[in-house]
């Protein structure tokens, strides 16, 4: 049953010992009354009703119920003193049987095993010596009455301990479920805050290059050959655009409220032959060659492929020089992807080669990891005859 926060029952349950002294206090002045209604009276009571000394001894039995979360079992074991003082002296004992069995059921509700079948046995061992003490031999359907009643009590205790345990225990799967999906959602936050550095790196790395490019170019021509220069220009305008709108693509994921964004559309090999017009465009001689059937790409391998050829022909836009000349050929086979970027330029002073006095950037890590990441491998440096190259290899099977 669920407490509602702020209700008396919840109140309850944070201060027990006040509700703790109400029982203990109800219950003896409930066996005082009853002491001083039937003693003597009904056939067979104890010839003395109640006095000092009966009520006295009523009391303390009673008001032991007002610490019995703290310890059980000892209170149990000192209840019993009172009652077999009040059924030694031939005293009424009122209601005091039922603070045994409230405390039979606390000991089997808030103690282990093994102290609550101690608990059962004192009490068994109590009642014997009482009714021995009393001289009598009593009702045998008494007797079994009073014995399935003070099991019923234990049964009720031990269930409610093992219910608390497995509530406990659920509360505390819970919360280990709940760290660790928290867990998981920053990893998974950290994962794609990486994969988004990487897009707009290569995103703007290339546009701002080829941008910078045409703006040189611009430049140069602007009196001399006005046409070239608005052309120029023109591809600037263009460029920008497009830049804006993959930015917006990739960005837009951080802005989604509630809901899985995803980074689409995304450029794929498909998207070569625009890619190298561009970088015609804007100054650098590229030529792109394309073997074998096009297969459909897993969509990881196609931006990969993608983003890899980009980068490399970024960085011979910008560091190769004004006459040099890249070849891009894609091999595409039945078992894997062959990606290989090359200039004749100078080289040597790009993202890729760094010299020392260089600041790294992070086209060559994020290259690395791309390919990494699905079990490619990767080659970067000086191309045979001058110039540079990258060459690549995706695996396309499991």
């Amino acid at each position: 049953m669920r407490t509602t926060p702020g209700s008396p029952r919840a109140w309850l349950r944070t201060h027990p010992l006040v509700g703790d002294s109400v029982l203990a206090l109800v219950l003896a002045v409930a066996s005082v009354a009853m002491a001083m209604i039937s003693g003597g009276r009904s056939p067979g009571a104890p010839p003395h009703g109640v006095d000092v000394l009966g009520g006295g001894l009523i009391v303390a039995a009673c008001l032991l119920v007002a610490f019995r979360r703290r310890w059980p079992f000892v209170l149990l074991c000192a209840a019993e003193v009172p009652q077999l003082a009040l059924t030694a002296m031939r005293y009424e004992s009122g209601l005091t049987g039922l603070v045994s069995l409230v405390l039979l059921y606390t000991v089997a509700a808030y103690r282990g095993l093994a102290l609550s079948l101690v608990a059962a046995a004192v009490l068994s061992a109590s009642y014997a010596a009482g009714t021995t003490l009393a001289s009598e031999s009593g009702d045998w359907a008494q007797h079994t009455i009073i014995l399935v009643v003070s099991l019923a009590v234990w049964v009720v205790g031990r269930s409610v301990r093992l219910r608390r345990a497995y509530t406990a225990e659920l509360v505390d799967r819970a919360e280990r479920l709940e760290r660790a999906r928290e867990a998981d959602t920053r990893a998974a936050r950290a994962e794609e805050r990486s994969r988004i550095a990487r897009e707009l790196h290569d995103v703007v790395a290339h546009h701002v290059s080829v941008m910078t490019v045409q703006a040189a170019a611009a430049r140069k021509v602007l009196e001399t050959r006005p046409e070239a220069a608005r052309d120029a220009l023109t591809a600037i305008e263009e460029m920008g655009r497009t830049a804006m709108r993959e930015m917006r693509g990739i960005v837009g994921v951080l802005r989604t409220d509630g809901e899985s964004g995803e980074l689409a559309p995304q450029p794929g090999m498909g998207d070569l032959p625009v890619l190298v017009d561009q970088m015609r465009e804007a100054g650098l001689r590229a030529q792109l060659w394309i073997e074998g059937e096009r297969p459909a790409l897993p969509p990881g391998i196609d931006l990969a492929a993608y983003r890899l050829v980009q980068e490399a022909l970024t960085n011979s836009l910008r560091h190769a020089g004004p006459s040099a000349r890249a070849w891009v050929t894609v091999r595409h086979e039945r078992d894997e992807l062959l990606v290989h970027v090359e200039d004749d330029g100078r080289g040597g002073t790009g993202e890729f080669t760094r010299g020392p006095g260089d600041r790294p950037g992070h086209g060559l890590v994020g290259i690395r990891e791309r390919v990494a990441l699905y079990g490619g491998v990767l080659r970067i440096g000086p191309r045979q005859g001058g110039g540079f190259e990258v060459r690549a290899r995706f695996p396309l099977k499991d």
